[in-house]
């Protein structure tokens, strides 16, 4: 169809990451004629670089772990070491699966899925391999890369971004980790749970900075017992090679010295030379400048994902793009709100969150009006039979509905539905306090914790 030049698509998607991908799925399913233009593989850096293969390396550390710690339950195994080549095979199993079925949806929903690298030619048609494919509404959606500080030259060798970190070939014997944020975070954990020597360099005053300051300081706490290093609240200054590895300097002079630099300071559109500008679409330091419907300044062009200022998530990603598909083929949508979106940070232990941090809330509410109340996992069963430690806690606007909730310890990540749920509900405490949540479960904390927050706690104290 692509070759056609008199087809005119109904939707041009650029890009076949989580955003355009979920925007084409979405798109063929009520009805629309789609094209999919992706320069690699579909999936984007979430399935290939990012989400998928990071949670297999975080996996196999926690296996590591609890080969290691195993006698504790009374069971005797030894640990013998990471084999790096079974781990990738491990990795990359898992996502060539998700890989093989997410082409399998393509194909079954019919989408005209074109594998190269496009360039917006005019607000109505995007240029790939000699051709030009035409579209009643073009969707931006290139996503990110990984990016790096003035001066800092990422090289593959000594200094590594993410994307060489998932496919090296052996565990570092110590590396310095620029970034104490998701992806600073969850590599730290994963590497000392292979055994490396692991020091975090973040230059604001706590690890995962955008989280609540108490689930900051829980993981300090936590990465402090497993024995992983960081120094916070100053800024990088050089990174240099010494004789066998790489020496960081920071801004007061302080040196550190690893056989390896990870790069994690974040991830920066894709957008230089893709004819965005040239089209006139409105942009800011790379990011595509869009509405709360995803709608750029150009009538006919829209943007999702990586490539515009909102939350960096594969799940934020996919709502973007549902909502576009959507909004295109007539239904009535909804803006996202992008509080209540959960956010998960899959180191151990996870860090878990939806809602307004305390800071936050007292801001747009008053510090008067808000309330806060913290239930420790001490007090929950199954967390002890886990020997997991952290804690939940809940932001409440005085008198009314849960704004914020923020957990830290094992598998908090998989509790985080329900506390979107009671968020994005707008539920009072005691709304949660007369469900009936399974025990023993994790999960029966946050019922706990509701219980504590509307004034008849069971398992805490007053």
């Amino acid at each position: 169809m692509a070759n056609d030049a008199s087809t005119v698509f109904d939707l041009v998607i650029l890009g076949g990451g989580s955003g355009g991908y979920a925007a084409a799925l979405r798109g063929a399913q009520l009805g629309l004629d789609v094209a999919l233009i992706e320069k690699d593989k579909v999936g984007g850096t979430c399935l290939h670089k990012g989400c998928i293969p990071t949670k297999a390396l975080l996996h196999a550390g926690e296996i590591a772990d609890q080969a290691r710690e195993s006698e504790q339950f009374g069971v005797k195994a030894s640990f013998e070491g990471i084999d790096v080549p079974a781990v990738h095979k491990y990795k990359d199993e898992v996502i060539s699966g998700l890989y093989k079925g997410l082409q399998g949806l393509i194909s079954s929903r019919k989408v005209t899925y074109i594998e190269g690298e496009g360039r917006l030619s005019s607000p109505t048609s995007v240029d790939v391999n000699g051709q030009r494919v035409q579209g009643r509404h073009i969707l931006l959606a290139t996503g990110s890369v990984p990016k790096s500080l003035p001066g800092l030259e990422i090289d593959g060798d000594r200094i590594i971004s993410s994307d060489h970190a998932l496919v090296l070939d052996r565990v570092p014997k110590s590396a310095i980790i620029l970034g104490g944020g998701v992806i600073g975070v969850e590599f730290a954990s994963a590497w000392k749970s292979f055994g490396a020597d692991v020091t975090v360099i973040e230059g604001l005053k706590h690890l995962v900075p955008v989280e609540d300051e108490n689930s900051s300081k829980l993981l300090e706490r936590a990465f402090r017992k497993r024995g992983i290093k960081f120094n916070l609240g100053t800024f990088f200054q050089k990174a240099e090679y010494t004789q066998d590895g790489v020496k960081v300097t920071l801004a007061d002079g302080k040196e550190f010295e690893a056989e390896l630099l990870l790069v994690a300071v974040g991830r920066g559109p894709v957008s230089q030379g893709l004819g965005y500008e040239e089209q006139g679409v409105a942009m800011d330091r790379g990011y595509v400048l869009v509405d709360e419907y995803m709608r750029t300044n150009v009538p006919t062009i829209s943007a999702v994902g990586d490539l515009v200022p909102t939350l960096q998530l594969a799940h934020v990603g996919f709502a973007e793009g549902i909502l576009v598909a959507e909004r295109l083929a007539g239904l009535k949508v909804v803006p996202i709100d992008y509080d209540g979106v959960p956010r998960v940070t899959y180191c151990h232990p996870e860090v878990a969150s939806v809602g307004l941090t305390e800071a936050k809330a007292k801001e747009i509410y008053g510090a008067d009006k808000v309330v806060a109340l913290k239930y420790n996992l001490a007090g929950n069963g199954k967390s002890k039979i886990l020997k997991t430690a952290g804690e939940i806690k809940l932001v409440q606007v005085k008198d009314g509905a849960v704004v914020g909730v923020h957990m830290v310890g094992d598998r908090m990540g998989e509790q985080v539905g329900e506390a979107q749920l009671i968020y994005n509900w707008e539920a009072l405490p005691a709304e949660v306090a007369q469900l009936i949540h399974a025990h023993p479960t994790q999960n029966e904390a946050l019922g706990e914790a509701h219980l504590a927050l509307a004034g008849k706690p069971l398992h805490s104290h007053d």
